[in-house]
């Protein structure tokens, strides 16, 4: 009996992208923010 380690990111081909896409995704967050404490500051 055989098991197949499947180590694939889901939905991308690469753990690669899913990296930067959470990176993006919390940059996005801090200036989002940082402009919501300079708007009701």
């Amino acid at each position: 009996m055989q098991e197949h380690d499947n180590d694939n990111a889901p939905l991308f081909k690469k753990w690669s992208y899913w990296y930067v896409l959470v990176i993006a995704f919390l940059v996005l967050l801090i200036i989002l923010f940082s402009l919501f404490t300079k708007k009701f500051a």
